[in-house]
């Protein structure tokens, strides 16, 4: 499913930026990104997340390739699965990321913070907003 916009605070539309990849990136719609030496590649586990990819390749991206994404801010929603059941997970935990970038864990102690999950099962839709490592500390 990956992270797709379910809501913005004051009903801007995110702007596309086109940002260069990292040739181990191979971006999917909704894939959570960070930079790592000036280039994309997909957020993990409790890395901060700075963009979510607008685009999808089957191949991964080549040297000097730009993608589209828009930033990560605070004032978007994002909705998204859980990989394994949330039933530990609260309104305002925050969460950690699965390793493919595109969805959330049950795990707390992460970046996204849940604002909104329909069940206790493993594949429950979850809506998060990014925060930054000093706000996920709070």
């Amino acid at each position: 499913m990956g992270f797709l916009i379910h809501t913005v605070d004051d009903g801007h539309n995110p702007p596309h930026e086109y940002l260069e990849a990292s040739t181990d990136l191979t971006p999917e719609v909704g894939m959570a990104l960070k930079t790592e030496s000036g280039k994309l590649v997909t957020a993990k586990e409790a890395d901060e997340v700075s963009y979510i990819s607008m685009c999808h390749r089957d191949s991964p991206c080549l040297e000097g390739e730009r993608i589209p994404v828009i930033r990560a801010g605070h004032d978007i929603i994002f909705e998204t699965t859980s990989q394994g059941a949330p039933a530990s997970v609260n309104v305002g935990d925050k969460v950690k990321l699965h390793t493919d970038g595109l969805h959330v864990t049950p795990t707390v102690g992460g970046c996204a913070e849940v604002v909104y999950k329909d069940s206790d099962e493993d594949g429950a839709v979850m809506r998060v907003r990014f925060v930054t490592p000093d706000a996920a500390s709070e």
